[in-house]
């Protein structure tokens, strides 16, 4: 009998056009390997559509508040249909990029120093020596993200305008420089380390990221001595930690310049990564030698409530 699969997409958040592509490209996949799958738009009425779709699995495609924050994941437990990804807990705790931090660092995890302030006290004045990283606490798709570069002599005034949408509280931290890391883990096991070379910009905001040839993905990234093997062992470990399940991506920045510190640190751990075949965990994925539809299946087979 074919197996009926719902791929949440869309949402309400704004990552929506990013959770749109996502949730094609894995819908168009599952189709491939012979599933029967209904895409969902989620909305408000998200809960009803899927008691009346009843689906044998839910394959979450959403990004940002209400995809990736316990919320949907609540709905699904609520509604008891299999859904892949993290749980109710771990997503949660991982889309509060403050709490989430915490966490990690009780687990040995290297985090920057940092500390939560509101968007108006980050306006005021500066919250730290510059240069800073500001960055609301339960956003991703890097909106609302601001660099304080050295010498600036003002933090950024756009966090009064009217039409901020990204919440109220802001994680303001000492900037890293160096180069930007990436590794996901499958299940129990760390893929691959990519290095991200931001083009259209000095770091990867939301045009690198999305954006036609906005950054180059080196995979395996080069990186000197076992630098490489401590970064997979910290992705597991920050994902063990959140208590993360399925596919997670955590995100680091090494200062291996020749007058720096040798910093690595750990940004963030994000537990609805990218899902277009181009996205940097299912490359990853392909690296360790699974096709993008193997990569899907698994996610679905690996579905479960009480996750």
């Amino acid at each position: 009998m074919t197996r009926h699969i719902a791929v949440l997409m869309g949402g309400l958040s704004s990552e929506r056009s990013v959770s749109l592509r996502s949730g094609e490209a894995c819908a168009k996949a599952l189709e491939g390997e012979g599933f029967a799958v209904t895409r969902v738009d989620v909305g408000r009425d998200v809960a009803e559509v899927l008691a009346r779709l009843k689906p044998d699995a839910a394959l979450n495609a959403l990004h940002g508040p209400g995809g990736e924050d316990g919320i949907i994941q609540g709905v699904l437990e609520t509604l008891r249909i299999p859904y892949t990804h993290s749980g109710v807990l771990a997503s949660a705790l991982a889309s509060n990029k403050d709490k989430a931090k915490v966490v990690m660092a009780a687990a040995g995890v290297p985090v920057p120093k940092g500390k939560t302030v509101t968007r108006f006290e980050a306006a005021k004045a500066h919250v730290l020596p510059t240069p800073y990283v500001l960055k609301p606490v339960s956003e991703g798709s890097s909106y609302g993200v601001f660099i304080v570069k050295a010498g600036t002599s003002h933090p950024p005034q756009e966090l009064l305008r009217e039409d901020w949408t990204h919440g109220d509280l802001m994680l303001a931290e000492n900037f890293v420089a160096g180069r930007e890391l990436t590794c996901a883990v499958l299940g129990d096991r760390p893929l691959g380390v990519t290095e991200i070379k931001s083009v259209s910009s000095e770091w990867y905001d939301f045009d690198s990221k999305y954006a036609p040839g906005g950054s180059i993905h080196e995979l395996p990234a080069k990186l000197k001595g076992n630098i490489y093997q401590i970064i997979q062992e910290l992705a597991l470990k920050a994902h063990t930690a959140l208590g993360c399940r399925g596919i997670s991506r955590t995100d680091f920045r090494y200062d291996d310049r020749p007058d720096g510190t040798g910093e690595l640190v750990v940004l963030e751990v994000n537990t609805q990564p990218g899902m277009t075949e181009t996205s940097l965990a299912p490359e990853m994925a392909a690296h360790a030698g699974m096709t993008f539809g193997e990569l899907v299946r698994w996610m679905v087979d690996d579905a479960s409530c009480d996750r």
